[in-house]
Formats: C-alpha cells, sequence, structure tokens
C-alpha cells in the first residue's frame, strides 16, 4: 500500500473536489418538490391499500364470526 505524505494527499483531495459538479437552487428546489410530491403519494396510495385491507377483513369477520 503506498503512502502518501500530508501534502500530497491535500493536493489530490482538492483535484478530486474541483472535479464535483454542485447542483443549482433550482435543481435542489425541483427535486426537493419532487420528493414531497413522491412521499405524498406514496403515503395516500398505502393508506388506500389499508383503508381495502381493512374493510375486506371487517368483512370477512363479520361474515364468519
Amino acid at each position: 500500500m503506498a503512502s502518501t505524505n500530508p501534502i500530497q494527499f491535500i493536493q489530490q483531495v482538492r483535484a478530486e473536489i474541483s472535479k464535483v459538479v454542485w447542483p443549482t437552487r433550482r435543481e435542489v428546489f425541483l427535486t426537493t418538490v419532487m420528493v414531497f410530491i413522491m412521499a405524498a403519494l406514496t403515503a395516500v396510495f398505502f393508506s388506500l391499500v389499508d383503508l381495502i385491507i381493512r374493510t375486506g377483513l371487517q368483512g370477512l369477520l363479520a361474515y364468519f364470526g
């Protein structure tokens, strides 16, 4: 395993950081909005699935119980 001295390490880190492409404020905003929309849609979907399963089980229990 090759070891580098601290100065070379810092230079390599700075070179790698300069390659990073940071998102714009608009991209961050749009991505955040999409995450909230998808979370809301997922919550609605699972609420409906829960309601359907609960209603079905209550119907079965009422029929057989």
